[in-house]
């Protein structure tokens, strides 16, 4: 016995292919794109018919889900029953289709979560009006039907569509090598569309952009996206399309009445709650959902004071939750060529149309073949009324009256099937009657049909005057207004934090933290063993807080992300990247336009803003040039270089004042020399800058430090060294000349 007679061989990498390509074009054709004509998938396509010979129709008494799904698969589609039933499911949901199909009875899913459907044992559904509108014309030669899986039964390839369905309600799906996004839209701005296209054949897609501007979505979002986008994106079949949550004010809270298509309710709400939690919405007291039967849509959100700006909240919240939600489009659907292609509308109605118009013919080309049909057999009827005794003779006499019936009347095999089939009580003279009136009648009509078939121009009336009846009889206002906006932006960071007092203490060992208020003793909080307080600085929690380390690099950080002086902080280390074998040396906090002086012990320094010293690198920026052995001094706040003056101070007791503004201005550098110090005692060390102080002119008070003793210098006294930048300064009395430190107070 040959074994090998039964088997195919051919090389893995051709079958691989063949059985990938196979199954491609099954999911692309059978599964996953909508057929131009009825806007349908086959699984979608199937569901509406089934439920149509189940005679569930709009009218009709509902049947349970799981009867129709039964007959779903059984009879047409033999894949999954959860899989069918999501797909009924989903037409049957007002806020998924612009114009659901089903009407469902029982738990169909909330806005809230879609997914969160009875059963189909539990719920009963039958067709929605609309359905008609795709249903109404499939018994009238309109399709064209194939054997179900099983050969065991027919099904229609597609269904007479009286609406270009394919843009009503959209579609959304997942292919090989595609997928498809088509949004849904306004039936009486489609309906206008077709016309005029009908109307005239060469309309550009602006001119169809006139009646149709933006899809429709179930929900009141506002469509922000700009016209010229919303035009490119019909002409180019591809796009996106941002839409946006409705809210007005009540009583002084956000009521946010309208959220974008798909969007949830409890997932907003988490949203807002999520920053609210991480404590990066200040501006917001309270969040309450309040939505019920009458208002499906109903969040509040309580702003925490009425000096709070609502649109710059709501601005904040579209930027960083999904109530501003951008859709992609991509209009990929199955032509009458069977073939799947990205469409401009244009195109999608001129197919539709074709197809239309084809669907149409065919109906009056049933209608004709079956009115003709009558009145050839209604002329047979009144051959025979006409010859009423013979006819009743050659019955009663011949053995086989149909062949001499035929034979003496010139009757066809159907007209005298016809008239022996005739019943008795139909010879009166009456039923002549209306016979010849219902001939009239069938003649009437099939001249109408011919006129039509025969001219383009009233077929193309015809069409029209369908097509407004439908747009009239389903069709209804749009629900996604249109408003030009532009894309929402968030708030800054700073901007979304409380502005509270706060005190930025760091340690020798380069730990940092933050505590509340402003009356902290820095040197009284808890360190780690071995170490102590280096620095600290007033601050608030919307301010930058900056350090500079050994090399004259500056770091900056938020101070409302310092960890609470409660412990003992985190390490800089962890935040920044400074050169191996840098310490942190000074701290500073303030705003952008504060003016600092920074300066070194050895005596030079210059005036900068804060922003200079900010920055996102982790290594930081280079802000202060040292020459060799030179140290970074604790920078000074100037709020008004004009009138400010800055005190000098060595550690051998030369003191010396002069103003601000004789410092420049500088965005990074070595700066000006402050005071006069012998180059070889700041080689040897002898002599450094102790520090500097800025005081106000005619008020303002220094203290210096030198061992046990201390000295306060009030404005009186300051002026007696006051001097120019870049002198030696005067000298301190005997036993402050050795100073270690300068404060200075109000």
């Amino acid at each position: 016995m040959n074994l090998q007679a039964n088997y195919e061989q051919i090389p893995l990498k051709e079958y691989a292919e063949r059985a990938y390509l196979d199954y491609s074009m099954y999911v692309v054709l059978d599964r996953a794109l909508p057929f131009v004509g009825d806007g349908l998938k086959p699984v979608q396509r199937r569901i509406i018919y089934a439920m149509s010979e189940l005679s569930l129709a709009s009218t009709a008494k509902p049947k349970k889900s799981a009867r129709t799904i039964g007959d779903v698969i059984g009879k047409f589609h033999p894949h999954g029953d959860t899989s069918c039933y999501e797909a009924m499911v989903l037409m049957a949901q007002p806020f998924s289709y612009r114009y659901p199909l089903v009407d469902g009875q029982g738990n169909f899913g909330s806005p809230d979560d879609p997914k969160s459907f009875a059963a189909m044992r539990y719920t009963e559904s039958r067709l929605s009006p609309i359905a008609e509108a795709l249903l109404g014309e499939l018994g009238q030669g309109t399709v064209d039907w194939v054997p179900n899986f099983d050969g065991t039964m027919e099904e229609p390839s597609w269904l007479p569509a009286r609406v270009p369905h394919v843009l009503l309600n959209g579609s959304m799906g997942i292919a090989v090598g595609m997928a498809t996004d088509i949004p849904p839209h306004n039936l009486r701005e489609v309906v206008s569309a077709c016309i005029r296209l009908l109307d005239d054949p060469d309309a550009t897609v602006a001119d169809l952009f006139e009646h149709i501007q933006a899809p429709d979505y179930p929900t009141e979002a506002e469509i922000i996206t700009p016209r010229n986008e919303l035009l490119a994106m019909y002409q180019n079949g591809t796009g996106s399309l941002r839409a946006r949550a409705v809210y007005h004010m009540d009583e002084g809270n956000i009521v946010i009445t309208a959220l974008p298509h798909q969007v949830s309710p409890s997932k907003i709400l988490e949203q807002i709650a999520a920053q609210m939690r991480a404590k990066k919405l200040p501006m917001i007291e309270d969040l309450r959902d309040e939505s019920d039967h009458e208002n499906p849509i109903r969040l509040v959100v309580v702003p925490r004071s009425n000096r709070i700006d609502p649109a710059e909240v709501m601005q904040h919240l579209f930027a960083t939750t999904d109530m501003e939600k951008s859709f992609r489009i991509n209009l990929n659907m199955i032509g009458l060529d069977g073939r799947p292609q990205v469409k401009d509308l244009k195109r999608i109605l001129g197919e539709w149309l074709s197809f239309r118009t084809t669907t149409v013919t065919r109906r009056l080309e049933h209608r004709l073949a079956k009115v003709e049909r009558r009145l050839h057999l209604l002329e047979g009827l009144r051959i025979a009324y006409l010859n009423l005794d013979e006819v009743i003779r050659i019955v009663r006499t011949e053995d086989e009256p149909k062949p001499v019936l035929m034979a003496r009347f010139k009757l066809s095999d159907e007209q005298t099937d016809y008239i022996l089939e005739t019943k008795l009580r139909q010879l009166a003279r009456l039923e002549e009657m209306k016979i010849n009136a219902e001939r009239d009648q069938l003649e009437e009509e099939r001249a109408r049909i011919n006129v039509l078939l025969k001219s383009p121009a009233k077929l193309k009336g015809l069409i029209k005057e369908e097509l407004r009846a439908d747009a009239a009889k389903y069709g209804d206002d749009r629900r996604s207004p249109l408003v030009q906006r532009d894309a929402a932006q968030a708030l800054d960071e700073s901007a979304l934090v409380a502005s509270e007092p706060v005190t930025v203490v760091i340690s020798q060992k380069g730990w940092i933290r933050a505590a509340k208020g402003h009356d902290i003793d820095a040197e009284g909080l808890n360190y780690r063993e071995g170490d102590s307080l280096l620095a600290s600085a007033k601050a608030r929690t919307t301010q930058q807080v900056a350090v500079i380390d050994s090399t004259g690099r500056s770091y900056s950080t938020a101070a409302h992300t310092l960890p609470s002086a409660r412990g003992n902080g985190e390490p800089l280390t962890g935040r920044f990247s400074p050169p191996a074998g840098a310490s942190f040396d000074a701290l500073i906090a303030g705003d952008n336009e504060t003016r600092l002086i920074l300066a070194t012990d050895h005596g030079y320094g210059f005036v900068t803003r804060f922003e200079a010293l900010t920055g996102r690198n982790k290594a930081g920026k280079q802000i202060i040039t040292l020459s060799d052995g030179a140290k970074v001094l604790a920078p000074q706040i100037s709020a008004d270089p004009a009138r400010d003056r800055i005190v000098v101070v060595t550690t051998e007791g030369h003191l010396l004042m002069f103003s601000v503004a004789e410092l420049p201005e500088l965005d990074k550098g070595k700066g000006n020399k402050l005071i006069d110090v012998p180059k070889a005692k700041l080689a040897s060390g002898e002599e450094r800058v102790v520090g500097v102080a800025v005081v106000t002119e005619g008020k303002g008070e220094v203290t210096l430090y030198a061992g046990q003793r201390k000295l306060t210098l009030k404005w009186s006294d300051l002026v007696e060294y006051g001097g120019n930048r870049a002198t030696r300064g005067g000298v301190l009395p005997r036993g402050l000349r050795r100073v270690e430190r300068i404060e200075t107070s109000a």
